[in-house]
């Protein structure tokens, strides 16, 4: 099992000048780690970060576009992957953080938990690449030759908490974060 601060650790080293688009507590994990102007938060839309991603890989295909989704995000919109797959966006690069549970919603179970593979439904959808990891050493070996391939690609890491990081709802639902974002891609 893979903490999930750990691999995002792993993830800062590699992100440049990268959209990354992040949800619920990956989000507010990410944000503590990396705190940066083209983090686009979009918390408060459940099930929405691979749309969004989407729409953001299409309107920018001369950046790379990293979604950083819950498996229980997913499940609330797994007919995103057949868009994307169609779509096939070659700067798409989909993080799916297993955990089982909506972790900021009182950490209820996830249906399906246990049973779904997602890099399998995303590779059905038309995704170039898809990749399970369940240890840090393996994603941390493999991730950065991942990310060199043309997408889309789905990561799935089965992960558990980390750190605790602290959830400013705040931030994510305030004009400031927005604006920087929009100045920062208008950059």
């Amino acid at each position: 099992m893979i903490k999930r601060d750990q691999a995002l650790i792993k993830l800062k080293d590699l992100v440049t000048d990268d959209i990354v688009v992040a949800v619920y507590q990956t989000c507010f994990d990410w944000l503590a780690i990396n705190p940066r102007d083209l983090n686009y938060v979009s918390t408060g839309v459940m099930g929405q970060a691979s749309s969004h991603g989407l729409g953001l890989a299409l309107a920018n295909p001369e950046m790379r576009i990293l979604v950083f989704d819950g498996d229980g995000s997913l499940v609330m919109n797994l007919g995103s992957l057949i868009t994307i797959g169609h779509n096939s966006p070659a700067n798409f690069i989909h993080f799916v953080f297993v955990n089982g549970v909506y972790e900021v919603n009182g950490s209820h179970p996830v249906p399906g938990e246990g049973t779904v593979d997602f890099a399998a439904i995303a590779k059905a959808s038309g995704y170039r690449h898809s990749y399970t990891f369940t240890e840090l050493a393996d994603f941390s070996n493999s991730i950065g030759d991942i990310l060199r391939e043309p997408g889309p690609t789905l990561i799935a890491l089965n992960v558990e908490a980390g750190e605790a990081y602290p959830r400013d709802y705040d931030f994510i639902h305030s004009s400031d974060a927005r604006n920087r974002f929009r100045q920062a891609l208008r950059s």
